[in-house]
């Protein structure tokens, strides 16, 4: 496995400095978050800045992957709208479409996977098979496209969000599936919804698992947190990764943190490192 870091939390610096820091302090991976001022498919630049970005990650050994949970790239007054499951069709096939961009960004950057989520369900009123269907019929359109580019899909269950556990994944499952749509497994999300022993689901969905997001949290409270300020035990957790021989990126998510951000992907590197070996 190899030690990763995401680019949003890296939000006050460029991307060139971002990378140059990583690589610096040992990361071998990098989290591209797609944002306004990172690979923004409405920019009108993202030619050259893919050639840039080639060139980056070339240069400092990286392998990548890309996220889509950038909060207000599709709606400024919204954060993370519109999503796969929002009322108003074509407002679900913005983000379907953006999906799309975003795995020929993968495709152009030969990254292990594109990562993304469900959305939010806010319409109390809608039944759940209504939702499974929305959400159902934009997935079969970009794991369609994925499969068309030779892009792996790892998919979030996110806590708040309409698949927000791995109870609910496994659901999705049995509606939607291909071999390209795999699971982005997020370390503290699970001791946050109390799916525990958290290796225990690592081991299970191991052949599965495409990408990997890491950080410290507390049960029952959504708040990334650095390693050292929470609850969770990692010593079994990266056991687990190592049993499994997962081969993949480790990406330790801390987006509120870049006011801080060389310290802390410091502070996160000194403290994973040692349990990877």
């Amino acid at each position: 496995m190899l030690l990763g870091y995401n680019t949003n939390g890296f939000a006050h610096h460029s991307v060139e400095d971002a990378l140059a820091i990583l690589a610096e302090i040992g990361y071998r991976s990098v989290a591209l978050t797609i944002d306004h001022a990172m690979l923004n498919p409405y920019g009108g630049e993202l030619s050259a800045q893919l050639r840039r970005m080639r060139q980056l990650l070339t240069r400092y050994e990286m392998r990548s992957v890309i996220e889509t949970g950038a909060r207000f790239l599709l709606d400024p007054r919204q954060k993370h709208e519109p999503t796969l499951v929002s009322a108003d069709a074509a407002e679900r096939s913005r983000r379907v479409r953006f999906l799309q961009q975003t795995i020929d960004i993968a495709a152009e950057l030969q990254s292990d996977c594109v990562s993304f989520w469900s959305g939010v369900l806010h319409e109390p009123g809608v039944s759940e098979a209504a939702a499974f269907d929305r959400l159902c019929a934009g997935l079969l359109q970009v794991i369609e496209y994925a499969q068309s580019r030779n892009v792996q899909l790892g998919f979030e269950p996110e806590p708040g969000m309409f698949i927000d556990t791995m109870v609910r994944y496994e659901q999705l499952l049995q509606r939607v599936d291909a071999p390209c749509f795999k699971l982005t497994l997020d370390i503290g999300h699970l001791h946050c919804r109390g799916e525990t022993p958290i290796a225990e689901h690592i081991r299970r969905w191991a052949p599965r698992l495409v990408n990997v997001h890491i950080e410290d949290m507390k049960c029952g409270v959504h708040e990334h947190l650095m390693f050292g300020e929470g609850e969770i035990n990692f010593l079994p957790v990266m056991q687990a990764l190592r049993d499994s021989n997962y081969a993949g990126g480790v990406h330790v998510e801390l987006s509120r943190h870049s006011h801080m951000a060389p310290e802390a992907a410091r502070r996160a590197y000194d403290f994973l490192e040692p349990l990877i070996k």
